[in-house]
């Protein structure tokens, strides 16, 4: 996000206002018309435009042509620039210009007429001079406002904090030095940047050890300096990378094999413009294979230095963008930060390409922004497919018994800015997908700094679908749980034998008492560990009906609510509990797993019984939702305690 906290209009809004019909935009224009038309009739009353006027009149000598008295000169000189001037506020340029033109050819043709047969001059001169003063002027206002914005934001862009930038332009050279001393055999490398007057200048060097590089060593430092800024000034005015041999003393554009070591310069270049240098002094030949790797790092060296030029400059005012070379200066550079900075928001699509996991986003229109190739592959659909697909029809690729409503999952995460996430099972493909459908916001990651405008609540930006393949990781669980109950029922023959045995010899009246004693302690082991089997077992069983199909049916969850209050009057009557369903407004179906909703149900009216105090009730009642049906059982017992509310739904 690039929005201006301390601004209140947001920027597509305010791009819009200067060239819109307001009042006060047309007042500065008729303003300026009419002082373009007082300009015009002073020019006409002193004769500056006898000669023009001359053109567009009929006159001879006996009869010449008679102009109007001073003050009807002033309303229709007037009248011909305030018109102009609000044609342009009004139609816009293009238009204005053809309405202009259209009506100055009939001014002409009537001030012809009217000078041949009427002997009258209509002052066409004056009134053309001030229609086409008129719309050059509103135009340059015009222009000049929305030059003022355009700079103001791209300024505002260019100094806003990138959530990628990390740290300063500084640190991020030395950065970029170290992972290029990982790479290629360095003895040197220095960054220049270019000054106001086009020089280079140093930003950043870093050496590979403490000793003195080889090129000094062999010659005069100072002269090695100056041949390696003399590279860098070439590959700056070339725009090309430049590769020196020490032997060969010229400069080629590649090295050759002959071992020695050489300078290579590269200019650092990003969007067209260039910005400094990087040269690198190495101990091995260069290899023409690191080409590309240099010129990656170079783009990034230049949009750091870019950007960090950039915030040094002051913002220009208003009134000097339009015509100020060093403005104009300042604005370009200003672009070459914002197209770094959407360059380097670009890796973030790139990363999620990149990943084992199916993403996808979307804009809160629907409309898909970015789909990886895992997601088409989840998906099945192709590239050329995917370009014709929304959100929704993305979604529809995955319906599922479980989610069979793409639309109301969306409508849940953008009412409620909770993540929906669901396990669908694909038995077609024997494939298991967790699909989580998010909203994003501005508040970034572990930084509160970045809360949304309105109000300090997050400001909605995008929707992100994920899909992530665990068919594996059930396919494990389920060999986990297998093995489980399998062990146990392997160990539980053995363990009951041991038991069985145990108990024997204690009921043998020949026994010795201590023998007794360790027979008892026997026994007790035993049945512990029996008792830890059949735990085991449970838990297996508990695993496996969570992994128990799930059979949609369209569901009434009114006579499920109804048959459960039928099936527990009778032990509700034994403890003296009334059992009562309480009227509701008429549900909808609902799509479930009935023996699953009826046994749900029939958990809850237990539990509601055998925990509630005599003379009591518990009430059965059930609510249409937005986006669901809830079903609510009420009773008085002393409830589950805080401490363990939150465990309620484990095993």
């Amino acid at each position: 996000m690039f929005e201006d906290p301390s601004s209140d209009l947001p920027f597509s809004k305010a791009l819009k206002s200067p060239i819109s019909l307001s009042l006060k935009s047309t007042f500065v224009s008729v303003s300026l018309s009419l002082a373009v038309s007082a300009l015009v009739v002073a020019a006409w009353g002193v004769g500056v435009l006898a000669s023009p006027a001359a053109l567009f009149k009929f006159d001879d000598g006996a009869t010449p042509s008679v102009p109007p008295q001073v003050w009807v000169v002033l309303l229709l000189v007037a009248a011909a620039g305030v018109g102009s001037g609000f044609a342009l506020e009004r139609l816009g340029a293009r238009r204005a210009l053809v309405v202009v033109a259209g009506a100055l050819v009939l001014l002409c043709a009537a001030s012809l007429v009217a000078s041949r047969f009427l002997h009258l001059d209509i002052v066409f001169a004056p009134m053309m001079f001030a229609a086409a003063g008129a719309l050059a002027l509103a135009e340059a206002r015009r222009l000049w406002t929305i030059d003022a914005l355009l700079t103001e934001n791209v300024e505002r862009v260019a100094v806003q904090p990138s959530a990628l930038e990390g740290r300063g332009a500084g640190a991020r050279l030395m950065s970029g030095l170290k992972l290029l001393d990982t790479v290629l055999p360095l003895d040197e490398a220095v960054i220049f940047r270019l000054d106001e007057s086009g020089a280079v200048a140093q930003a950043a060097r870093l050496r590979a050890s403490s000793q003195v590089p080889a090129a000094f060593v062999e010659g005069d430092r100072n002269s090695a300096w100056r041949e390696g800024v003399a590279m860098c000034e070439r590959a700056v005015a070339s725009g090309k990378t430049v590769v020196r041999t020490n032997d060969a003393g010229a400069i080629h554009k590649t090295s050759d094999a002959t071992g020695e070591r050489p300078t290579v310069a590269v200019p650092l270049r990003h969007d067209g413009q260039t910005v400094g240098a990087l040269l690198l002094r190495l101990r091995e030949p260069f290899d023409e294979s690191d080409g590309p790797l240099l010129t990656t790092v170079s783009a990034q060296f230049a949009r750091n230095l870019q950007r960090d030029d950039a915030r040094a400059l002051e913002v220009p005012k208003a009134r000097e963008t339009f015509f100020s070379s060093r403005a104009a200066r300042q604005r370009l550079e200003a672009f070459g930060v914002v197209s770094g900075l959407l360059t380097e928001q670009g890796f973030a699509g790139l990363v999620l390409s990149e990943g084992s996991d199916a993403h996808a986003v979307a804009y809160l229109d629907g409309t898909l922004a970015f789909v990886n190739r895992r997601m088409r592959e989840a998906a099945r659909v192709d590239a050329r497919e995917c370009r014709a697909l929304d959100l929704f029809g993305l979604l529809e690729r995955f319906r599922t018994g479980v989610f069979d409503e793409p639309q109301i999952a969306v409508r849940r995460v953008l009412q409620t800015g909770q993540a929906y996430e669901r396990e669908l099972t694909f038995i077609d493909r024997s494939q298991t997908l967790a699909l989580r459908i998010a909203l994003v916001t501005d508040v970034a990651a572990g930084d509160e700094s970045h809360a949304g405008r309105n109000g300090g609540a997050p400001l909605p930006l995008c929707l992100a679908v994920t899909a992530r393949d665990v068919t594996r990781m059930k396919e494990l669980d389920k060999l986990k749980s297998d093995m489980l109950s399998l062990m146990s029922h392997e160990l539980r023959t053995p363990i009951t034998s041991i038991n069985g045995f145990a108990e024997l010899l204690m009921a043998d009246e020949n026994v010795p008492a201590d023998a007794r004693e360790f027979l008892s302690i026997i026994n007790t082991e035993s049945q512990r560990v029996a008792r830890m089997l059949s735990t085991f077992l449970s838990v297996a069983k508990l695993e496996q009906k969570d992994r128990q199909e799930v059979l949609m049916s369209p569901l009434m969850l009114d006579d499920v609510v109804r048959e459960a209050v039928g099936n527990f009057q009778q032990a509700a009557r034994r403890k003296r509990i009334r059992l009562v369903e309480r009227d509701g407004q008429k549900l909808p179906p609902v799509a479930a797993d009935r023996s699953l909703i009826t046994q749900a149900v029939a958990n809850l009216v237990d539990n509601a019984i055998k925990y509630s105090p005599e003379r009591t009730s518990v009430t059965l009642s059930t609510a249409l939702e937005s986006d669901a049906v809830r079903l609510t059982v009420e009773d008085r017992g002393y409830g589950i305690p805080p401490e363990d509310q939150e465990r309620v739904w484990e095993k």
